[in-house]
């Protein structure tokens, strides 16, 4: 993409007279998927993507076109102009920084030199060792991207951005012939195929044959208000769908949330401290977004005061702030406010100074679903995994557990936190788009829960 620059450049020169504002982002990348069920590969797609978008701004109203062929540009930019043109709008853009950049990455394998033969052979280890016992089915899916992508707007900015990431996602199902129970985890990341070369794939895949089985011989749960502990993954499901979903700039417009109005209202307890940062090394790690604005670190919630939203440049307009940038899409789709990598921040207790207090509790691990009003303000998950807490300890394991309640309620009753910290690896979607996003925290201690059977 880079060798495009002065045609992106022309462009922009030819049409900037005639429009409030335009951008052009174009992306190139390299990309591999492999889909393997029961130890029989069923997919493998890989090959070469390159896509260019145009954006102009005129009369408050955007006109976008998108095309594959880069000698196309002329005509989806009149095409993108007469959109505009067409309509009449109120859109404004927050102020941002003349940009003039490029990232590099540097991997110590990158995906690109190693064979679709290497790869096939990862995923038929991860396969072999996840079925053990009663394990009777497992689905693995691998996925790698090497990309560059340029940015040029018609304020001066001018962006050259590499990135890569892979990830490896394994489900194992078990049966005891009337019960099935499932595992599932990942592992990946934003950089080359050594994240996974160097990782113990094998005990990976075991942990997720063992869990699965392991649920087989659990117990069905209580139902009621209990203490419960919930772990990394599962604090950052909660943390993303709960609470991130609803401080986005266009569901706060669109009066979809609760935390509407709320800036610098208490939310949560003084120990909720909870961030989003596409700067941080994750899975939802950028440099930049879609619109060129510099990322860093957003305290979302600050000792449990609802300190930011995010936001793009259009919404960030509208709400009288700065874009914090977190404009995410790909290339073919408009930009919307997105996720990156979102956490709560981690406290100072071990997990058996977070259990040794509980008489009775529900420690929670994991994620398999769930739904979330962010208008309403109420959440609904499943654990993948869970266990009675007794008298300080962890006892029996449980099966098909639900986490319910009220956002703001949970979030003041979280009343203590892990001193350790873990950032998953995964996919957020929405309004039809979806993108790599990293979510965790700490162990979490939650107070009054609402806790019942799921099916």
């Amino acid at each position: 993409m880079e060798e495009n620059l002065d045609l992106f450049g022309k462009i922009i020169n030819t049409i900037e007279s005639n429009v409030d504002y335009i951008d052009i982002r174009a992306v190139k990348g390299d990309n591999t998927n492999i889909l393997m069920k029961d130890g029989k590969i069923q997919e493998i797609s890989s090959g070469l993507d390159i896509g260019a978008r145009i954006r102009v701004l005129n009369n408050g109203a955007w006109g976008f076109a998108f095309t594959n062929d880069l000698n196309k540009l002329d005509e989806i930019s009149k095409t993108a102009i007469k959109i505009s043109n067409s309509l009449s709008g109120d859109v404004k853009l927050a102020e941002n920084e003349v940009i003039e950049n490029k990232i590099k990455i540097s991997p110590k394998i990158p995906v690109s030199d190693v064979s679709i033969e290497d790869k096939k052979e990862l995923i038929l280890d991860a396969n072999k060792a996840a079925n053990i016992d009663h394990v009777v089915s497992t689905t693995v899916s691998y996925s790698d991207s090497q990309s560059q992508s340029v940015f040029l707007s018609s304020e001066g900015s001018s962006i050259i951005m590499d990135e890569a990431r892979i990830g490896l996602f394994l489900n194992a199902a078990a049966s005891s012939g009337d019960i099935i129970q499932f595992g599932h985890g990942s592992i990946g990341g934003t950089k080359g195929f050594e994240i996974l070369k160097d990782a113990d794939i094998e005990k990976f895949a075991r942990k997720i044959g063992q869990k699965a089985n392991r649920l087989l011989k659990a117990e069905t749960p209580p139902s009621g208000k209990f203490t419960i502990i919930a772990d990394n993954d599962l604090t950052g499901v909660f943390i993303h769908e709960a609470v991130g979903h609803a401080v986005e700039a266009d569901l706060i417009l669109q009066n979809d949330s609760i935390l509407k109005d709320k800036i610098g209202v208490k939310i949560g307890s003084e120990i909720v401290n909870i961030v989003d940062d596409p700067s941080y090394d994750g899975f939802g790690y950028y440099a930049y977004d879609v619109e060129g604005v510099e990322t860093g670190k957003t305290q979302i919630v600050k000792n449990g005061k609802l300190a930011s939203l995010l936001s793009s440049r259009e919404s960030a307009s509208k709400l009288n702030m700065k874009s914090t940038g977190n404009a995410r899409s790909l290339v073919s789709d408009q930009p919307i406010v997105r996720m990156s990598n979102t956490y709560l921040e981690p406290g100072n207790m071990n997990f058996e100074e977070l259990i040794e207090d509980i008489k009775e509790g529900i420690y929670l691990k994991g994620s398999r679903g769930g739904q979330v009003d962010t208008g309403k303000g109420i959440f609904q998950f499943n654990a993948a995994e869970s266990f009675e807490i007794k008298d300080g300890e962890v006892k029996n394991p449980l099966r098909d557990v639900s986490l319910s309640g009220n956002i703001l309620k949970t979030l003041n009753h979280v009343d203590a936190l892990g001193s350790d910290f873990k950032l998953s690896v995964g996919f957020c979607g929405k309004s039809g788009q979806t993108v790599p996003v990293g979510d965790g925290g700490p162990h979490t201690r939650i107070l009054e829960a609402i806790v019942g059977g799921s099916s």
